[in-house]
């Protein structure tokens, strides 16, 4: 009898979702400058699985449209992006022909995913930048944390061992559970362990700066990091880049996509080597002591059952090597006196392997669109060889977490499944709903052990190791709406609210063992556990002013929220396991206006915003274990404004200026120190500069047309305002400027580039510890780059 109903309900939903569809042919042609034909130009309608490539002609065609009015973009190399409005009427055929601007003469139009569906950035009210595929290559971004300045307010600082933390507009975190949330292909990249920060292959990164908790919920505070990667078409095409620069980097690229039957089944692969010998010298070993390299790939399967339904099998994995983890200095003193200088008898060789795969069923209808998305995340990391805890000669302290695979590794399933109103939908009202499940697993094992030397450091004993083993899971669920109710063509609302609810358990076991002993001896901590469950309600509200077709006003209200938990077992007595710490909220209010002026070649956007936070978590990395424990310790304000202009100066000659100013400061810090409470009102926002400015020109100069040959000379400038590492302020970076450049020549499909980044050898702290430890910025860097694509 179930089997009956459900079979009948699946024909119902068929039924209903084919009834009443009339569909045409939407065809035309791409042309350019003088009516030229433009071959293998994308012609997309967006929030569909509906696409096509013009041929040699510069034709198109796209079967089986319903029918109403849809967003349609065209892009093709060379050109600027359309993005345009078409009416598919019911007939047999309908005919729409554009034509393209070539690049150098306006702005192509961009269009983001922030909202959850495809949408134009300028009528998008929120604060977002977006980085393109030709921005990426152009900027030399082979990292998520080169983005710092180049988004306003935006600062990434790698803390030296890969795994970057991210600041916007003064919202950051040093534990592992973020303030940003970074998505890749629509997947939460769940915690500092299972994100992948190397860029390949990307289509596009959306920055979407503020809270986004209706959207995207928990632990998108600060904004999020949204990276497209590029998917395979009906095109057949690939590419291959080559690298080589000073310290020994190198970075190796290569991939292809194409189509296994045409118009159903596409294969798309690439795959990454990087490798660099270090910046860092060891005086103890005589050698570099950050040799690193990475292997990975990102790997697609995609099947069109028709135009209404998509299977997409997304893999992505990379595995890091590095011989010399936490090339760190002691103290900023001698981080300066003898930059990119160590001296440490232990060299900690990391092993970290990430694995991320998912499988997305993605339906367009008539009524309604709808996507489910699953994803399994894993991380497997250890160090092979222990990390020195001392950062000295000394054979004081080492952390050890070689311990097999039963520990150590992350272990996350996400499920999403989201509704949103139909690409041709005439109805004033645009929706989007859905729920967001989570299941998360984090064994942990690690050791503190104490050396020969232990005493010198104040250790009563030597040769002996405290081993810390907590065992977290944690599972949650989630629903949230958000609709625009479009009041005419110049006044929108928009409203959404979100509801996340999380239950959180660890156990924790501590044990004391001797060197001359194979297992350990007695518990300095029993096996115990502890729970909590958290949950909290996420809402926005929007007043969105058209006040023409190229200028957009918004004011916006959203809430955001961190989850909360359990602190970790750590080898300090004054610092207990399994204690709950609370949830943070944000209130944030936004102001902006966006602007494309002179025909699409200027686009300006300006936003101003204030933040208020309770409940701040305050993550506080305990020695010598190495283990962050958070605490509730006040709140936190923040206000500014971030500006980003864009545009073509002349014909060839393409500039953008971008500058963040945020004011960040405790407005309650209540931390304890010496055994005393200490109240550090008043105090800035750590991993927060006061300003970001980036400057970047342009010139692209025509050598032959003909033949597709022009020379590129690309000039950065940037300015990181004073910033602080510690929350007493105690440590700090003043401000400084950087400058990279790239030259080169590009002959149609092959490019040869030389390029330099800190030019002029800046030293600056790039990320500290609260305990005095300094990782600097990278050193003047140059080399070059050779690519060929088909």
């Amino acid at each position: 009898m179930k089997m009956k109903c459900a079979y009948f309900l699946t024909l119902m939903l068929t039924c209903y979702m084919a009834s009443g569809q009339q569909t045409a042919r939407l065809s035309g042609k791409i042309t350019g400058r003088n009516s030229r034909p433009v071959s293998n130009a994308t012609v997309t309608l967006l929030n569909t699985n509906m696409a096509a490539i013009s041929d040699s002609a510069g034709h198109y065609s796209i079967e089986g449209v319903n029918t109403g009015t849809y967003t349609i973009a065209v892009s093709a190399i060379g050109y600027a992006t359309l993005n345009t409005r078409v009416l598919v009427p019911a007939s047999e055929n309908h005919g729409a022909d554009f034509q393209l601007a070539e690049d150098g003469e306006q702005l192509g139009a961009v269009i983001v995913s922030a909202e959850k569906k495809e949408s134009s950035l300028q009528n998008t009210p929120a604060s977002i930048s977006v980085l393109t595929a030709k921005d990426i290559e152009e900027f030399r971004l082979w990292n998520n944390k080169d983005l710092s300045a180049i988004i306003p307010n935006l600062y990434a600082g790698n803390p030296g061992d890969g795994r970057n933390v991210i600041s916007i507009r003064g919202i950051t975190s040093s534990s592992y559970d973020p303030a940003v949330a970074t998505y890749i292909d629509g997947v939460n990249q769940f915690t500092l362990d299972t994100y992948i920060p190397q860029l390949f292959d990307v289509a596009r990164i959306e920055v979407l700066r503020g809270p986004q908790g209706t959207l995207y919920g928990r632990n998108a505070m600060g904004g999020v990091i949204n990276i497209i990667t590029k998917q395979p078409t009906n095109k057949t095409s690939g590419y291959a880049e080559i690298s080589e620069g000073n310290y020994g980097e190198q970075r190796y690229l290569a991939g292809f996509k194409m189509p296994i039957v045409k118009n159903k089944f596409f294969l798309g692969a690439s795959l990454l080597y990087e490798g660099l010998n270090g910046y860092y010298y060891n005086q103890y070993t005589h050698s570099s002591f950050d040799k690193q390299h990475s292997i990975g790939g990102n790997y697609y399967l995609k099947y069109l059952a028709n135009n209404n339904w998509a299977i997409t099998l997304n893999i992505k994995h990379i595995a890091n090597r590095n011989f010399g983890s936490f090339p760190l200095a002691g103290n900023v003193k001698s981080a300066f006196k003898h930059p990119f200088v160590l001296n440490q008898n232990a060299v900690a060789k990391l092993v970290d392997n990430i694995f991320n795969s998912s499988l997305s069923l993605n339906y367009s209808g008539r009524h309604f669109n709808f996507n489910a998305q699953s994803s399994y995340q894993s991380n497997y990391r250890y160090y092979a060889t222990p990390i020195d805890g001392d950062f000295s000669p000394l054979d004081a302290v080492t952390i050890i977490n070689n311990y097999g695979n039963k520990w150590n590794k992350v272990s996350i399933f996400t499920q999403e499944l989201k509704f949103t109103s139909p690409a041709a939908s005439v109805s004033p009202i645009k929706w989007t709903t859905g729920a967001y499940f989570f299941y998360q697993h984090t064994p942990n094992k690690q050791a503190t052990h104490f050396g020969k030397d232990a005493a010198l450091i104040g250790s009563p004993d030597s040769n002996y190791s405290i081993i810390n083993t907590t065992t977290a899971k944690a599972y949650g669920a989630a629903l949230y709406a958000q609709a625009t109710y479009s009041v005419n063509k110049t006044i929108d609302f928009v409203a959404g609210l979100r509801y996340d609810y999380q239950y959180s358990k660890e156990e924790v076991l501590g044990e004391y063992q001797p060197d001359s002993s194979p297992t350990p001896v007695f518990q300095t901590q029993p096996d115990t556990s502890g729970h909590a469950s958290y949950s909290a309600f996420s809402p926005m509200a929007s007043f969105v002013l058209h006040a023409s077709k190229n200028t957009h006003l918004f004011a916006t209200y959203t809430r955001g929220y961190r989850t909360g938990g359990l602190t970790q077992l750590g080898t300090d007595p004054t610092q207990p396991p399994l204690v709950a710490y609370q949830p943070e909220y944000s209130n944030n209010f936004e102001a902006g206006i966006k602007n494309t002026l002179f025909n699409s070649r200027l686009r300006a956007n300006i936003s101003f915003f204030y933040t208020n936070i309770t409940n701040v978590q305050v993550p506080t990395l305990i020695l010598p274990s190495a283990i962050t424990v958070t605490k509730n310790a006040g709140g936190l304000t923040s206000k500014g404004f971030d500006a980003e202009i864009t545009g073509y100066i002349i014909k060839g000659i393409e500039a953008s200026y971008n500058f963040g100013y945020t004011n960040a400061k405790y407005t309650q810090l209540d931390l304890s120190e010496n055994g005393n409470a200490v109240n550090l009102k008043g105090n800035k926002q750590i991993f927060t500069p006061d300003i970001t400015s980036m400057f970047a020109v342009q010139y692209s100069l025509p050598v032959n047309e003909q033949q597709s040959v022009k020379i590129i000379l690309r000039g950065e400038w940037f300015y990181i305002g004073k910033e602080y590492f510690d929350l007493a302020n105690t440590i700090s970076q003043s401000s400084y400027h950087l400058l990279n450049s790239r030259i080169g020549i590009a002959v149609k499909n092959y490019g040869l580039y030389f390029w330099g980044r800190n030019l002029t050898n800046v030293k600056y702290i790039a990320y500290a510890y609260d305990f005095g430890a300094v990782h600097l910025g990278n050193p003047q860097t140059y080399g070059a780059t050779f690519s060929a694509s088909f």
